[in-house]
């Protein structure tokens, strides 16, 4: 089913998921959004691999966000999708990974709904999905965990009143966005709830690009690996999974911190 109203005679925005940076990793309806944007308006981690397959007519605007550093105002993003769309464009809102997932979609929706434009969501493969391929494994498994987490280390608030308690348990999984900055403080809250210091804990860097580095060590290591191994890029890390023998030659790191 078709989110929003497509008729008429004014612009239309998509929001559309550019998934984790492979440009294989794009689904044949985000392209066709591609095809026809006159707009684009693109977070700041999307590769130049994905940029480039937008349709010649586009205008590219980079409306990215960094991490604990100056950033386009939410406000502001708002604002320029009405813009563009009231001026019958088409609009492309591309978001790293899936945008309904840590993509601050419910406000760009609201924005674009209440100026009466209709829109449509394009879902991407999050960074979640891509990661745990890269360390062959599966985010859930019979018999050890049915669900998993998806957290983001950028809410701080949310973490500290996250139930700790229960992802602490044996068998427990989370996949954690942005999570470098917060190692310390995930680490604390765990081994305070009774988590198993020898727990794997694996962070992917670049998740599907050509750069793409793992991670491998445990809970109790985490902080000082982390900082050993001077990770620069975007990350996933995964709380409760261990890179499978068979994806340990795809990085250096497990070679270099044996």
């Amino acid at each position: 089913m078709q989110l929003g109203n497509t008729s008429g005679d004014k612009g239309h925005v998509d929001f559309v998921g550019a998934g984790p940076g492979d440009p294989d990793l794009l689904t044949v309806k985000a392209l066709l959004s591609f095809e026809q944007a006159d707009v684009v308006l693109h977070d700041r981690l999307i590769s130049q691999a994905v940029l480039d397959l937008a349709g010649k007519k586009a205008a590219l605007i980079d409306v990215g966000k960094a991490g604990f550093g100056p950033s386009w105002q939410q406000g502001d993003i708002d604002a320029l999708l009405v813009e563009y769309a009231r001026k019958g464009q088409r609009v492309v809102r591309l978001k790293s990974g899936d945008p309904t997932v840590f993509g601050r979609l419910d406000e760009e929706i609201e924005a674009v709904q209440a100026a009466g434009i209709p829109w449509s969501i394009v879902p991407g493969i999050t960074a979640a999905s891509a990661a745990v391929s890269a360390i062959g494994q599966s985010l859930t498994r019979r018999g050890r965990n049915a669900s998993v987490r998806f957290l983001t280390g950028h809410d701080m608030k949310g973490f500290a009143n996250h139930d700790w308690a229960t992802l602490a348990q044996p068998g427990s999984v989370a996949a954690i966005y942005m999570g470098k900055k917060s190692a310390r403080f995930i680490q604390g809250r765990l081994i305070m709830h009774g988590a198993d210091r020898t727990t794997p804990v694996t962070v992917v860097e670049n998740a599907s690009h050509p750069n793409q580095r793992v991670l491998a060590t445990n809970l109790d290591k985490l902080p000082t690996d982390l900082a050993a191994a001077e990770l620069n890029g975007p990350a996933l890390t995964f709380y409760g999974l261990a890179p499978r023998e068979a994806a340990r030659a795809t990085t250096e790191f497990n070679k270099e911190l044996a």
